[in-house]
């Protein structure tokens, strides 16, 4: 059984969990959400939703979703955040996070949330995957995402471009090639991953003449990987890692930032994409977008990324 959290109510996750459960399904899935919310947003955008209160038998027909009530501090209104909400949505993710933890279910399939709100109500949040590291108690979280036959992991996540040079180190390099290869082979099924690995710098340093991350950190990790055994090449310029021939025979990019890798998966497969956060005791995929706060309401959303989260999580799960 699967546990969704919408995200931020002002946003399309309402939308995108209102809009799956029509589907016909087998898929068991409980939303911890405000019902209010939910059913105020589905006469919103026409659609029949009928909600089961969860303990209880778990809804799978079309137009109906069983839902872990939980209310919002104020009325939601389609686009428009409220900071007085924000502890509503890390209480979504905290009850759902604990029934993962507990078994009560098998994998979290979150929708996005709208962080600078959360930030404004004076709460430290910098994204799922930390929230969720830390909730489960795991220090060494990876970043994935999947589109199709393309992963990107990163080596850092939420953090101002200016700071990510001090956190390539050759401990945070050598801890996430280590989870990340270890979590494509226990979540993924893949046999001896090969991975890739950016550099950091353009034409990844130049032979130190454009930095020397390449020289001094990612280089060293790479090859003492490589002969312990690891299938690991890099650090290889970002402007041609991501070519057809270099990713033939890839099973994961890791990328040192954000914006490095991202850009290059979404383009490939936005929509359809999914977020994974690895190195956690519990399954967890995402959405591969933000909260479109303009669309929320409207019904004129893709909820294509939100069905592959589901359909992926239903598979590492099982696994």
């Amino acid at each position: 059984m699967l546990v969704l959290t919408p995200g931020e109510p002002a946003g399309i996750g309402p939308d995108l969990v209102i809009m799956w459960a029509q589907r016909a399904r087998t898929c068991e899935a409980v939303a911890v959400a405000d019902p209010a919310m939910l059913a105020a947003r589905a006469t919103a955008l026409g659609l029949p939703l009928e909600l089961c209160a969860h303990p209880g038998p778990v809804a799978t027909g079309p137009g109906r979703l069983s839902v872990r009530g939980v209310p919002t501090a104020v009325p939601v209104v389609a686009g428009r955040p409220d900071a007085a909400n924000a502890a509503y949505v890390l209480e979504t993710l905290r009850i759902a996070c604990d029934g993962c933890l507990s078994g009560g279910f098998h994998a979290l399939v979150t929708g996005p949330v709208q962080k600078s709100v959360i930030n404004e109500a004076g709460f430290k949040f910098t994204g799922h995957t930390e929230f969720l590291a830390e909730r489960c108690g795991a220090a060494d979280a990876v970043m994935l995402l999947c589109a199709d036959r393309l992963r990107v992991a990163l080596a850092t996540t939420h953090v101002p471009l200016a700071q990510v040079p001090t956190l390539i180190t050759r401990t945070r390099i050598t801890t996430v090639l280590r989870v990340l290869e270890q979590e494509l082979v226990r979540k993924f099924g893949v046999d001896r991953p090969r991975i890739l690995v950016a550099g950091l710098n353009p034409h990844a340093g130049e032979g130190g003449h454009l930095g020397r991350e390449e020289l001094d950190v990612i280089g060293p990790v790479c090859e003492t990987l490589a002969r312990q055994g690891m299938r690991v090449t890099g650090p290889l310029p970002a402007d041609t890692l991501f070519t057809p021939h270099r990713l033939a025979d890839a099973d994961a990019v890791l990328a040192m930032y954000h914006d490095q890798g991202l850009p290059v998966l979404k383009y490939a497969g936005f929509g359809r994409a999914v977020n994974v956060t690895l190195g956690l005791p519990i399954v967890r995929t995402s959405v591969d977008h933000g909260t479109a706060l303009d669309l929320a309401g409207t019904g004129h959303i893709d909820e294509g990324s939100f069905v592959a989260a589901i359909e992926l999580a239903e598979r590492l799960a099982g696994r």
